[in-house]
């Protein structure tokens, strides 16, 4: 068997595993500002310094999709979490529509969070 066919992700070697967000968009700061209102009830840093968010997708319409992780699989609040961060970021001004998709691809890792987390939480 070839290292390609190792590949179980499905992806395009190369290709970014997480879609690039939409920096540049004039929303893109304050939709972070609202998925930072979001908390994991486990953990006492919010879902964006956690490295939850991988991907903030803004439109030309500002149509606003989010495609975010949970620390694991089996979290608790995982079939909450997607609407607490459209709650969020739905009433943000400017923002026509709301999208959330939760995905395990890749897998959230300690290494995906903010140097403020790690220090949040003792890690640093």
């Amino acid at each position: 068997m070839d290292a390609a066919m190792n590949d179980t992700t499905g992806t395009v070697e190369g290709a970014p595993l997480i879609k690039p967000s939409s920096t540049e968009h004039p929303l893109y700061d304050a939709v972070v500002e609202a998925c930072r209102t979001v908390y994991d009830p486990e953990i006492p840093v919010n879902i964006f310094d956690l490295g939850l968010v991988y991907t903030v997708d803004i439109n030309d319409e500002n149509d606003v999709k989010v495609i975010m992780t949970l620390t694991a699989p089996g979290c608790p609040v995982a079939g909450e979490m997607p609407g607490w961060v459209a709650d969020a970021v739905g009433p943000v001004a400017g923002v026509k529509s709301i999208d959330v998709e939760l995905t395990w691809e890749p897998q959230w890792g300690m290494d995906m969070m903010s140097d403020e987390a790690r220090l949040e939480l003792g890690f640093m």
